[in-house]
């Protein structure tokens, strides 16, 4: 490119064969999927990769327990395949980590094989610590080993992305922070090889909903009547672990109230590393501080923390509501 050619904004999408979104459940993640389709974009040519931060191996520390089953029927319900991967042992191996490497990554290939890569080179060291509350991905870690790193290496690791070009989707919007306002909308993807000399792999990546309000983003689920990840509906104005590093005081007090082990569970950690997640308070002391939200029904409670996710997707017609949480706390990524 020459220093006078602007970067291109956005791609065409018939140039791609193929359309992978790094699907979290949340709203944002949600708008990319729809937005693919309201394009005109073949659903059989989309896929939908779920990074399961608790590992999908028995932890569930961090996670709401419904975001596994629900991005799967919301998969089913679009006509969409699904596709999970993982950091062996997730969020909870990586953190207690001590003088060891890092765990392998595992993912499910268009076969439905499990594959597992990584674990075995590198050098050991030692954690025990969460993630920081930083910008920097080298020491907010959740958001580089459990997510950025694992879509890599499951691109990077299947010989099917080196025919064709591929189009990789997330969620990023500028409105969420000053950082996410620095991101290109799009871009040739970190996982892109086309002028490798031995291996070539055309990987691009867009952001199609960067510029997008959040108002923006419930008009697209809206219209087409898809039911909210549970956790908007009780309250949380964005949805990404139950137990995210990024909590408010309220949000804290609120996961206090409905999944108390939890909390007790995070905060034992705390007290046996010698440091909080905030590094000022601990989860206790932020739960104390803050008010659980109003109005968390039974019902939906009982929804986000069941691993089987047993509610419609495709809400019936004129029966859809904006959740409790839209347009309330992101507390998300600085």
């Amino acid at each position: 490119m020459s220093t006078n050619e602007t970067p291109q904004a956005a791609p065409i999408l018939s140039d791609y064969d193929r359309y992978i979104v790094a699907f979290s459940g949340g709203k944002d993640s949600l708008a990319c999927v729809l937005h693919l389709l309201d394009e005109g974009v073949d659903p059989s040519k989309v896929e939908l990769w779920h990074h399961d931060i608790d590992g999908g191996e028995g932890s569930d520390l961090m996670d709401w327990a419904c975001t596994r089953d629900y991005c799967r029927k919301v998969g089913e319900a679009l006509g969409i395949e699904v596709y999970f991967s993982w950091k062996q042992g997730g969020f909870e191996r990586e953190m207690l980590r001590e003088d060891s490497l890092t765990a392998p990554i595992v993912f499910e290939n268009e076969k439905r094989e499990l594959v597992s890569v990584g674990g075995t080179r590198g050098k050991k060291n030692t954690r025990r610590m969460f993630p920081q509350v930083t910008a920097d991905l080298s020491r907010r870690w959740c958001s580089a080993y459990l997510k950025i790193d694992v879509c890599s290496s499951a691109i990077r690791n299947q010989p099917r992305f080196e025919q064709g070009k591929t189009l990789l989707l997330t969620g990023e919007r500028a409105e969420e922070s000053p950082g996410r306002a620095r991101y290109a909308s799009f871009e040739p993807d970190r996982s892109d090889l086309r002028n490798g000399k031995r291996v070539k792999r055309w990987v691009d990546h867009w952001r199609p909903v960067h510029a997008w309000t959040e108002a923006q983003v419930w008009e697209i689920i809206e219209k087409h009547s898809i039911n909210p990840h549970p956790a908007y509906r009780l309250g949380w104005g964005r949805v990404s672990c139950a137990a995210c590093i990024f909590g408010s005081a309220n949000q804290w007090a609120s996961l206090d109230a409905i999944d108390p082990t939890r909390v007790d569970r995070i905060a034992a950690y705390e007290e046996d590393f010698g440091k909080t997640i905030h590094r000022t308070k601990s989860v206790r002391e932020q739960s104390s501080n803050g008010t659980a939200y109003e109005g968390m029904h039974p019902d939906t409670i009982a929804a986000a923390l069941s691993h089987a996710f047993a509610e419609p997707i495709i809400l019936p017609e004129g029966t859809w509501e904006l959740p409790a949480g839209a347009f309330g706390e992101s507390c998300g990524p600085i």
